[in-house]
């Protein structure tokens, strides 16, 4: 199983764990990053997880979220091809950030790109015709595999 976090999946088991919704996503990812951890499945990032990921202004958090990203065992690059795929699915109403993590994705070949972003969520289900990987929530599709 070859996986893409959104950043939104490192940055989850930081957010607010006192939400239901919080914890038990941030239990999901930390299930699945376990998962890639051991080697059963394979994380995969992009020079565009860590460019959004060097923005974290908390220096904890930034620590944290980089040690989480340094679990991927897979980089996979971006050439002018990918960014002009970004920018088809800019058009299509995607943000920038979004359209690049989601061209990486695609290149890669993962079997899904997972996210907590509820509006990227629906984006990616309007558009799911339009769009070559799977797009799911951690727990959602955690709790499909197991």
């Amino acid at each position: 199983m070859r996986i893409y976090f959104d950043v939104s999946c490192y940055n989850r088991p930081f957010d607010d764990l006192r939400q239901d919704r919080v914890r038990v996503e941030a239990e999901a990812v930390k299930a699945i990053m376990l998962r890639i951890g051991r080697g059963q499945w394979v994380g995969v990032k992009s020079p565009v997880v860590d460019f959004e990921i060097s923005q974290i202004p908390d220096p904890d958090r930034l620590i944290e979220v980089g040690l989480m990203v340094g679990e991927m065992r897979e980089t996979v690059t971006s050439t002018e091809v990918d960014r002009a795929r970004a920018l088809i699915l800019e058009k299509l109403g995607f943000g920038a950030f979004d359209a690049a993590h989601l061209a990486c994705a695609e290149k890669a070949n993962v079997d899904v790109f997972l996210t907590t972003d509820d509006s990227l969520l629906r984006m990616a289900a309007r558009f799911a015709d339009e769009l070559k990987v799977k797009v799911d929530n951690p727990l959602k599709w955690f709790e499909k595999m197991v």
